[in-house]
């Protein structure tokens, strides 16, 4: 924003330093000055007014006091004289209404009668050029000024072109806009506004778009001889949203949206008449009509003493501190041994808490002032996010094995919902869809690890992708889970998973066995052991369709008693359609379970000092016995000196009764405290194979 040096010169007896110098000392301490510029007599300094100051520093007499605070120089500012004629009286001319008050806070207006509009004269006219507007004519030229000055937008309407029901009395009123309602505005412009928008208007149609711009309909010009004054205060959300909606930036509307001080608009509307009349003539109408919902009072703020220098680092004595509020028009109203008092004038909205003082105090004083100091202070470790850590430990661990982590979209078409099985009435719709391949939130990670799985099979002879991210359901729609989900209006269910495919170009079952390992390789690197894999009479999960899983080639994982996920091979159907001749495996687990049982305690079990003995076992059993229930019986069987039982052959054939298989195992067996002997080992085998032949149909086949 462009600030006249000769201008904020003005408010002070004593000569300022030259413009550089000044542009140094503020970014040091106020604000970063982008730039200074000679402009004829005049320097121009464009000074990037941060946010938190633009309500009382968007202004000539906002810079001077900061100027002021950092100098140590008192700046003067002109106190408004007006004299009035005091046997007209506003009200009697005219009336405010104000419909919309959440949106309008205040609105004063003065009256002026017999003015003449002219050129401004020269000193003005420089000033408002150094600062990149154009200067109009006297009246506008004046509200731009104080604008400028002040902070304080204000507009001027020809009262006499100003229409009105009344006979007598001239009516304003504070609105919002009729739909489709039409204003041309001083630029020419015509706008066709909808409700959202404020605007000032008669009895009969706008004549300005409140906070933004003023209409054609009461513009002053030559003949203009009686105006009134507007000095308002709008709701700063208002004023964006209209300006956004028009695409109008002017600044009047920046400086709304910054809320300036409320109680600004009686100083700024008296200042513009004060100057009016010195520069067109005229008389000011007595009184002032104005609509207040509340003032802004002085907030009182109690400083702690001991806090200042524990947040700046340095002893600032009392007396300085007290200097630097002051130079900031903060008044000290009250102090004993431990606090400050101080009360914050309208303008400083930014000051709500001590640290606020504390800071202001800080830049004032000079941060440069400020010993380099190693902070000091306890440091304690956070406590640990158990979601984040794991989610961490798994993508570690499946990045070791050679997996590839990936993120795909949450969202999925209704022609893959169809091939993939879903129902699309169970799924979760958007109203607006930006296309057809983005209509529904996916209710699971596997159909994009596919179709990414496809794409890169056209340039890898192997693919190993994973990915751990949110799936939705509809709430109520049978899922059954013990892991709590968030429940969002309750509708939708969120549930956290991590899913992962394997592609093959070559390879067969030997590919699903690999995967098999790494899954329970992952799960005893989370510190769970009781891991095993069943099948199952059902689809893997009741709340959805898969046609995606091939049923014979699929298993459940299961820790102990939980159901945690599903392993297996992707279904024919959906390797036609995705037009993938190779071999596609895939698991899916749920992360918020895997979450809940993980653990970083790891149970030692000491190895035993003493020798083991393996003994192999065939048996022939019917093929659709599952190899779990003969390991089971194993276990159950031989008790403690059985120490691992490992299937390493299972054969269909030539030599094999049809409708059977044969399996073959090899049986560890270890004592803790002893060495076993031949007769022992061969006491347990032999209570294994009598408790395994009496299964219908099996066989142990001698070896």
């Amino acid at each position: 924003m462009k600030f006249s040096y000769n201008w904020l010169q003005s408010f002070f007896n004593k000569k300022l330093p030259n413009p550089k110098a000044l542009a140094d000392v503020l970014s040091l301490h106020s604000f970063e000055v982008e730039s200074v510029e000679k402009k004829g007599k005049d320097y121009i300094l464009d000074i990037d007014i941060l946010p938190n100051r633009a309500h009382d520093c968007m202004s000539h007499i906002g810079v001077a006091r900061e100027i002021g605070a950092v100098l140590g120089l008192k700046p003067r500012f002109l106190e408004t004289k007006i004299n009035e004629n005091k046997s007209q009286k506003i009200k009697s001319n005219l009336e405010i209404e104000v419909k919309d008050t959440k949106s309008c806070l205040r609105y004063t207006t003065r009256m002026m009668i017999g003015i003449t509009v002219k050129q401004s004269p020269k000193w003005i006219r420089e000033r408002l050029i150094s600062c990149g507007l154009k200067p109009i004519n006297n009246v506008v030229d004046a509200t731009n000024y104080v604008m400028l000055e002040t902070g304080q937008p204000l507009h001027a309407f020809d009262f006499d072109k100003i229409e009105s029901e009344k006979e007598n009395k001239k009516m304003i009123v504070v609105r919002k806009a009729k739909f489709n309602e039409k204003i041309t505005t001083l630029d020419n412009k015509t706008f066709f506004l909808n409700k959202d928008i404020l605007v000032i208007a008669d009895s009969f149609s706008p004549l300005a778009i409140a906070g933004i711009k003023g209409g054609k309909k009461a513009e002053i010009d030559k003949t203009t001889k009686n105006i009134v004054i507007e000095s308002a205060n709008f709701e700063m959300k208002a004023i964006r949203s209209a300006r956004q909606k028009l695409r109008i930036i002017t600044d009047a509307s920046l400086r709304f949206e910054h809320q300036p001080d409320i109680n600004l608009t009686e100083a700024a509307v008296d200042r513009v008449c004060q100057i009016i009349k010195e520069t067109a003539g005229g008389e000011i109408v007595s009184g002032r009509v104005d609509y207040c919902q509340k003032k802004r009072k002085e907030n009182i703020i109690r400083l702690r003493k001991a806090l200042v220098p524990r947040l700046l680092g340095v002893d600032i004595p009392e007396n300085k501190i007290i200097s630097v509020l002051e130079k900031l028009e903060l008044k000290v109203i009250k102090k004993d041994k431990k606090r400050l008092s101080v009360r914050i004038p309208t303008f400083r909205q930014d000051l709500e808490i001590e640290n606020d003082l504390i800071e202001e105090v800080g830049r004032i004083y000079g941060l440069d002032k400020i010993p380099e100091k190693t902070p000091v202070g306890e440091i304690l470790a956070p406590e640990r996010n158990e979601f984040i850590f794991w989610e961490n430990e798994v993508k570690d661990f499946l990045k070791s094995l050679g997996f590839s982590e990936i993120y795909t979209y949450s969202l999925m078409s209704g022609k893959e919902a169809d091939y993939l099985g879903y129902d699309r009435k169970e799924l979760l719709g958007l109203a607006n869809p930006l296309s057809s391949e983005f209509e529904y939130l996916r209710p699971s990670l596997l159909p994009g690890l596919l179709k990414s799985a496809r794409s890169n099979l056209k340039r890898f002879e192997n693919v190993k992708v994973f990915e751990i991210g949110k799936v939705f359901v509809k709430a109520g729609n049978g899922a059954k889970t013990k892991v709590k989900k968030r429940d969002i209006y309750g509708l939708v269910k969120e549930k956290t998973m991590l899913a992962g495919v394997v592609a093959a170009k070559e390879g067969g079952d030997e590919v699903f066995y690999q995967l098999k390992g790494e899954i329970e390789s992952l799960l005893n690197k989370l510190g769970m052991s009781d891991i095993w894999y069943d099948d199952y009479q059902e689809r893997p999960d009741k709340e959805e369709s898969l046609a995606i899983w091939n049923l014979n080639k699929s298993a459940e994982i299961k820790v102990g008693r939980e159901k945690i996920g599903f392993l297996g091979k992707v279904g024919n159907l959906i390797s036609k359609y995705l037009e993938v001749e190779d071999k596609l495996f895939m698991f899916e687990v749920d992360f918020d379970k895997l979450v809940k049982l993980s653990s970083s305690e790891q149970e030692y079990k000491p190895i035993s000092s003493y020798p083991a003995a393996v003994r192999d076992l065939s048996l022939l059993v019917p093929r659709e016995i599952k190899v779990v229930e003969i390991l089971n019986r194993i276990n159950n069987t031989g008790g403690r000196l059985v120490r691992d039982v490992d299937l390493f052959d299972i054969y269909e054939g030539e030599g094999v009764v049809n409708g059977k298989k044969s399996l073959s195992f090899h049986i560890v067996y270890q004592a803790d405290d002893h060495t076993l002997t031949s007769q022992e080992i061969d006491e347990v085998q032999k209570k294994i194979i009598k408790e395994l032949e009496r299964g219908s149909g099996w066989e142990v086949r001698k070896m």
